[in-house]
Formats: C-alpha cells, sequence, structure tokens
C-alpha cells in the first residue's frame, strides 16, 4: 500500500510547518555586512583588500584548499591516490 501527500505550500510556509527558523534576517543583515566591506575595499582602491572582501573565508588561499579537496576526491573516487 503507497500512501501520497502532497501540500501546496510557499517556502516559509513549509518552513514554520517544519518549526525551522526564519533567517531572513540573519542573510539581510550578512549582506548589509558584506556590502559595507565591499564599499569600504572599493573606496580605498586596494585590490587585496577586495579580494579578502568577495572571500571572507580565508581569501584565495580558501579557493585553492577547496579546488584542492574536489580534485583530490575525484581522484580517489577514480581509484587514484591523492596527492
Amino acid at each position: 500500500m503507497k500512501v501520497r501527500i502532497e501540500m501546496d505550500m510557499t517556502p516559509e510556509e513549509a518552513r514554520a510547518f517544519m518549526g525551522l527558523p526564519d533567517v531572513a534576517p540573519l542573510q539581510q543583515q550578512m549582506l548589509e555586512e558584506m556590502r559595507g566591506r565591499m564599499r569600504a575595499a572599493f573606496d580605498a582602491g586596494d585590490p587585496e583588500a577586495m579580494m579578502k572582501a568577495w572571500m571572507p573565508l580565508g581569501g584565495p588561499e580558501a579557493f585553492q584548499k577547496f579546488q584542492k579537496f574536489f580534485w583530490d576526491s575525484a581522484t580517489l573516487a577514480a581509484g587514484g591516490k591523492p596527492k
């Protein structure tokens, strides 16, 4: 026996139904903070500061580590050894 339930609701209604918190205010606050950092970096004309504002989790080094992680994962999945 199969039972199928279909609900037609907005994402906000689904979030409330499942008891999840509304993170929209937090997202808005983070967006405003990011805008402020970017404006300050643009006003200063400092390319390094602009990159840090765009990539607050460690800058280009974090992106390279993230890229290496994916490359190593793909290599392991193909049966190879990571570098």
